[in-house]
């Protein structure tokens, strides 16, 4: 059941989400290039309450209309600076940076332009949440593995695995978010019928 409240804790917790992309800004580009580790864990940690938020919103009914829009948009910020930030510092090989960054722009532009032609909203599909996932587990990796931690090869090679599954995942929703935009434009345009 979705709710209208806007305090919820899984918003609470995409809040927080969103506060503390700039402290993993400032650990990454402003700091000290030893603290791309403390900057990668941060990162990870910002990725995984990703599924926080939506654990308890489903598990303590509140997911509401706000969370809906918020968390998406959490995660298209998240991605897009983080992957900006982990190319501009050169821990990320750049066709990946370029291909991510495209991708995200693209969603976020179509979210947007389907918004603002009456579309009804659309939900993320599997492929997308798993290709989302698959990139917050590879950039934290791709960051360690540029950093002084002593496990920085095997970080590198973690990346790989994450990233490449996540690419495909998410190049494919886009494909299949065509249709889902063509009926939900549809939808919202359609007259609503007295009953």
């Amino acid at each position: 059941m979705t709710t209208d409240r806007v305090l919820t804790l899984p918003n609470l917790v995409t809040a927080v989400r969103l506060a503390c992309v700039p402290l993993f800004l400032y650990l990454l580009v402003w700091h000290h290039p030893q603290l791309r580790y403390q900057a990668a864990g941060l990162l990870a940690v910002l990725g995984c309450t990703d599924w926080v938020d939506g654990y308890l919103a489903r598990h303590l009914n509140q997911v509401s209309t706000l969370g809906k829009v918020l968390d998406p948009v959490a995660d298209r910020l998240l991605l897009i600076a983080g992957v900006g930030a982990i190319w501009y510092v050169g821990a990320v090989p750049q066709w990946i940076a370029i291909v991510v960054l495209a991708r995200e722009t693209l969603v976020a532009s179509a979210t947007v332009l389907l918004a603002a032609l009456g579309a009804r909203r659309i939900d993320v599909t599997w492929w997308g949440k798993a290709g989302t996932f698959g990139l917050m587990v590879a950039f934290p990796l791709f960051l360690t593995s540029h950093s002084t931690a002593n496990w920085h090869r095997l970080a590198g090679d973690l990346a790989w695995v994450a990233a490449l599954p996540g690419l495909a995942f998410g190049l494919y929703a886009v494909l299949l978010y065509v249709p889902l935009a063509r009926q939900a434009l549809a939808e919202g345009r359609a007259p609503v019928v007295a009953s």
